[in-house]
C-alpha cells in the first residue's frame, strides 16, 4: 500500500500541484495551510510521510516537528523550503525531521528524500544524497526566479515585490543567465 503523505504549506497552488502528482503515484494526499490545519490532519488522517514548509504564513515550520510527531510519531517529516540554510536543516533534522530539501525540489528528490533507505530518522547526510548545500549566490537567484514566476515574468513588478530598483534586478538577472 502506498504512504499517506499530509502536505503543509501555505501556498495552496503549490499543494494543489503537489498533491495531483503524489496522488497519480498512488499516495492519499491531504494539505494543511497552517499549523493548527496540520496538527488536527496529522490526528484525523494519519498520514506516514509529512512534507512540511519552514516558513507558514505566520509561524516556522520548525516549531511544528515535534508536535506532529507526537501526533504521529511513524511519521517521517521532509522539511521542504525555498530559504535553506545549514542552520535550520541542522535544527529540522535535531527536531525530529526524516530529511531537508530545498525548493524547488523534483517529485523524484521528495519521494527520494523519504525513501532514502535509512533506519533512523534525522539521518541527513550530504555525502549520500544528491542534494548540494546551495551558494548564496544560488539562493539568491532562486527567490528571484521564483518571484519573477510569481509575477508572471514581469521585471518591473518583480523588482518591486523584491524592494529593489529595477535596473539592480536586470544586473542581478544578467550576472546569473546562463552562458
Amino acid at each position: 500500500m502506498a504512504e499517506r503523505i499530509l502536505l503543509i504549506d501555505d501556498d495552496p497552488h503549490f499543494t494543489q500541484v503537489l498533491s495531483r502528482s503524489l496522488e497519480r503515484r498512488g499516495h492519499p494526499c491531504a494539505t494543511a495551510a497552517d499549523g493548527l490545519a496540520a496538527l488536527t490532519a496529522a490526528q484525523t488522517f494519519r498520514p506516514d510521510w509529512m512534507v512540511l514548509d519552514l516558513r507558514l504564513e505566520k509561524e516556522s515550520g520548525l516549531s511544528l516537528i515535534q508536535q506532529l510527531k507526537s501526533h504521529c510519531p511513524h511519521s517521517r517529516i521532509v522539511m521542504l523550503t525555498g530559504y535553506a540554510s545549514i542552520p535550520t536543516a541542522v535544527e529540522a533534522v535535531k527536531l525530529g525531521a526524516w530529511n531537508y530539501l530545498h525548493k524547488p525540489a523534483t517529485l523524484q528528490e521528495l519521494l527520494a528524500a523519504f525513501a532514502d533507505g535509512s533506519s533512523e530518522p534525522g539521518s541527513l547526510n550530504p555525502e549520500d544524497t544528491d542534494t548540494e548545500i546551495m551558494s548564496v549566490d544560488r539562493l539568491e537567484w532562486e527567490h528571484i526566479q521564483r518571484v519573477l514566476n510569481e509575477q508572471a515574468g514581469n521585471i518591473s513588478a518583480t523588482a518591486r515585490a523584491l524592494n529593489m530598483h529595477r535596473r539592480t534586478l536586470q544586473r542581478k538577472l544578467q550576472k546569473y543567465a546562463p552562458r
